[in-house]
């Protein structure tokens, strides 16, 4: 009587691991895109907040605000500028003259990212601005309610279900 020790898988044992791993690596893919899209938006907040304190220095110095954001980099105040984490655009800015000032002097502005998560909760502490008075080569003014920071108008934030996804910053 001879014995035989054959040692090893079948082959559908074989296949119903590989089924389990690729179902699991599927389900931490998922939850990684997630996480993703929450660490660009927490980035987009930053560098707004970022270009803020850098146009709030730039104030002080000058008594206006910028027509555009490439000033801050030339006057020291941000060594150089964010720009959106996904996309490496820009982010949204206009330099704003206030009701009766003059058209060449910013004195306020206008700043927006746009998030990915409609349901981030920064979204219900943003500012919300519609459009504003742009100065003299202030660039674009945007609404602060809109979709992604655009001229149209959309779910304002704080509600359930908004499709707001322009997290903005007025003075």
């Amino acid at each position: 009587m001879i014995k035989t020790n054959k040692k090893g898988f079948t082959l559908i044992e074989l296949l119903v691991v590989i089924a389990i791993i690729g179902m699991l690596s599927t389900i931490v893919l998922v939850s990684l895109g997630s996480v993703r899209k929450k660490g660009r938006d927490t980035k987009r907040v930053a560098d707004a907040r970022e270009l803020q304190l850098a146009l709030e220095m730039y104030y002080d110095s000058n008594r206006a605000f910028p027509t555009a954001l490439s000033s801050l980099t030339s006057g020291g105040y941000i060594q150089t500028l964010p720009k959106d984490p996904l996309t490496q655009a820009d982010y949204f800015y206009a330099g704003l003259q206030v009701t009766g000032g003059t058209a060449g002097t910013c004195a306020s502005y206008h700043l927006g990212v746009k998030l990915e998560d409609t349901l981030n909760t920064a979204l219900l502490n943003d500012t919300d601005a519609s459009g504003g008075t742009v100065c003299t080569g202030g660039g674009t003014e945007f609404n602060g309610t809109s979709v992604s920071c655009d001229t149209t108008a959309g779910t304002p934030s704080g509600q359930t279900g908004s499709t707001e996804q322009c997290y903005d910053i007025k003075p």
